[in-house]
């Protein structure tokens, strides 16, 4: 979206998945560390028990990205579904819940809250040190 270029999305775009925040995993990765000899050894997922769809992710993600000077205006491009693909993703969390005190993280949209802003301002000061780097390179 902030290059400007054509989004592709697999399928019809209703999969869904169980978006998750990075802080979430760091948050139960913390809890398994520490947590007494009847959580060790075991797999716990890392989710938040919650379906967004690519379609639904696009419109949020174009919206966030809006807020911060970047605007897309084109429809994704659908494309066959990949083989193999999953149609829908939602993990039971209960188990990290019961064992480790796991609560629920940061959810989709206020992860891309505090996401997008970053990726924005990065890009620009990417832009501004190629600028400066081109510039200083002319000036040779």
């Amino acid at each position: 979206m902030m290059a400007g270029e054509d989004i592709h999305i697999n399928g019809d775009g209703d999969t869904s998945r169980d978006f998750c925040f990075l802080d979430n995993a760091v948050q139960v990765n913390l809890l398994a560390a520490i947590a007494g000899d009847e959580a060790r050894g075991e797999v716990y997922n890392v989710a938040l028990g919650d379906q967004t769809t690519l379609n639904e992710l696009y419109v949020a993600l174009r919206d966030a990205f809006a807020l911060h000077g970047v605007h897309y205006n084109r429809a994704p491009i659908h494309r066959d579904f990949r083989d193999g693909d999953v149609r829908h993703s939602l993990a039971s969390v209960e188990k990290a819940r019961t064992q480790l005190g796991y609560a629920d993280g940061i959810w989709l949209p206020e992860g891309i809250r505090i996401t997008v802003p970053w990726y924005v301002e990065t890009a620009r000061a990417d832009s501004v040190d190629e600028r400066e780097q081109a510039r200083a390179q002319v000036s040779r």
